[in-house]
């Protein structure tokens, strides 16, 4: 395969902290220098969360403002993905921070399961998410945690309720979500061929699946998602010591499987992104 391989650094998520992790980049300066070094190992995609000064999700805006100029000077041409996602807010709280303007943004598109609560995404709020990312000229990466959510995604894109060209991502192994399940994983992909052959794809596993995850897409033709936000351990008795080291295990899978790593020109051209 040739088609060159996007890599997606989730730099810092919501969950894990410093005491899972002293690596977890939590300060806007952290995040920035994070960034930069996982860009240097080969990721194009930035996906960013904020915290509060207690390492807390945030949704402020003012703080997503104070990343993206971050990443915009140390990080020039990184394609910036902010994440609307229920645990760093609530109701259009979540898409506060769109009025940036970022290349891309998430968008769950159901609801589902997580470990100890119900991450719920409703129609309403929905399509107001989906409706602010046209309004700004935001490509949705639309996180589906099960089948369901694929489909839907499709229909929407049919329906000229996404903005740019569809950007489906697999998340597997989401403790009561959607196991890490290789036959799953096949018809996901199948899925994705048939109904949306226009369209890319990803996927991002999670904790010790994540590599798993990554060799799957890779070896498949997708694009992967590495970073600490998943997935703060190099291999079971060892803490990853940094984002980059993690986007650096999957760019090795890249060359195990002869496909070159995206740059984030490449990955803009790809994912049909404005230019720098």
């Amino acid at each position: 395969m040739t088609k060159p391989c996007i890599l997606c650094c989730a730099i810092t998520g919501s969950v894990p902290t410093k005491a899972d992790n002293p690596a977890v980049p939590t300060t806007v300066n952290e995040q920035v220098e994070s960034s930069h070094a996982a860009v240097e190992a080969g990721a194009s995609i930035i996906h960013a969360h904020v915290r509060n000064d207690d390492e807390s999700p945030s949704s402020d805006p003012e703080r997503f403002a104070r990343l993206k100029e971050g990443l915009e000077k140390h990080c020039p041409g990184v394609i910036i993905q902010f994440s609307t996602g229920g645990r760093s807010g609530a109701g259009k709280d979540r898409g506060g921070m769109l009025s940036l303007r970022p290349d891309m943004a998430s968008l769950s598109v159901g609801s589902n399961n997580f470990p100890t609560r119900v991450y719920e995404n409703a129609p309403d709020l929905i399509d107001w998410l989906s409706s602010e990312m046209i309004k700004y000229e935001i490509t949705p990466e639309i996180e589906a945690f099960d089948l369901s959510h694929i489909l839907h995604a499709i229909r929407m894109g049919e329906q000229g309720r996404l903005f740019g060209k569809l950007y489906v991502q697999f998340v597997m192994g989401v403790k009561n979500a959607m196991f890490a399940d290789r036959e799953v994983f096949d018809f996901y992909v199948k899925i994705m061929q048939e109904r949306a052959p226009q369209a890319e794809w990803c996927a991002a596993g999670i904790g010790p699946n994540q590599i798993v995850v990554n060799e799957w897409a890779i070896a498949a033709g997708g694009h992967t998602r590495a970073g600490l936000e998943d997935n703060v351990r190099q291999d079971r008795q060892t803490l990853a010591p940094s984002n980059a080291a993690l986007i650096a295990r999957a760019a090795d899978l890249c060359e195990k499987y002869e496909r070159p790593v995206a740059t984030s020109a490449q990955a803009r051209e790809i994912l049909g992104l404005r230019a720098t």
